[in-house]
């Protein structure tokens, strides 16, 4: 076996859970994921939220849970908790229009290709933290909070108060535009959600809160040229490697 294979197998041995985390926690992410799903889907059509926040809603309270696992329990956990959230999102999908849960991640300007926009961001949302795991393995929660607290504001920020739209490159042929207040609320949010992290992880407040800023700008600098549906996979790449260079 070469060199590459064998790290290969090593990495994904290394990010299976134990028998005790599936026992243990595997019932406590189902019961997590599926209230953050019927929370989401009850806004978006119990109270006629859009989806530009519901979604975002549900993305933030799991890429933030996730970070927490990783800096608790480790990958292993992670690998876990992302495996039974992708099961409730693939579930949504196959319910299809008019299920709560998916009106709540499914956007109108994405049609008629509304699925393939959850589905993208889902598989991308996987690489992204197995990358960032596999080069960047300490610094792989930086990512997750970066990615889900900055990129849950932008879309919301910039559908709210968003003047100043530039286009970026789509999957599928869907026009798709971002706005310069959007990703200001990106940099801004990854900053501080990569700052609290350091600080949980138990960096100085001084140091994370430098070293999140860092993470932040870099994030959101990504995020703004990032393809439509791939910047879940960007984001957490480049702000786990700005942590890594920045505290290396």
């Amino acid at each position: 076996m070469s060199e590459l294979a064998q790290r290969g197998v090593e990495f994904f041995l290394s990010a299976l859970p134990a028998p005790w985390m599936v026992a243990v926690l595997a019932p406590v992410f189902l019961i997590y994921g599926v209230l953050a799903a019927w929370f989401a889907g009850w806004l978006r059509i119990g109270r006629g939220i859009k989806t530009s926040y519901t979604r975002k809603i549900f993305h933030f309270s799991i890429f933030t849970a996730a970070g927490l696992v990783q800096i608790t329990w480790g990958l292993p956990a992670v690998s876990l908790f992302g495996g039974i959230v992708a099961s409730l999102v693939l579930y949504a999908v196959w319910r299809g229009d008019d299920f709560p849960f998916y009106e709540a991640m499914a956007r109108e300007s994405d049609r008629p290709k509304r699925s393939l926009f959850i589905l993208v961001p889902l598989v991308t949302t996987a690489i992204g933290g197995l990358a960032s795991n596999l080069f960047f393995p300490q610094f792989a929660f930086v990512g997750y909070l970066v990615c889900g607290w900055g990129d849950a504001l932008g879309e919301p920020v910039g559908a709210r108060w968003g003047r100043h739209d530039y286009r970026v490159p789509s999957i599928g042929g869907v026009p798709a535009h971002r706005t310069l207040e959007g990703s200001a609320a990106v940099c801004i949010g990854g900053a501080i959600a990569a700052a609290t992290g350091l600080a949980l992880f138990g960096l100085p407040l001084t140091v994370a809160v430098a070293v999140g800023i860092g993470c932040g700008v870099f994030g959101a600098a990504v995020e703004a040229v990032s393809t439509h549906g791939l910047d879940n996979l960007t984001i957490q790449i480049a702000a786990s490697a700005a942590a890594f260079v920045l505290l290396g």
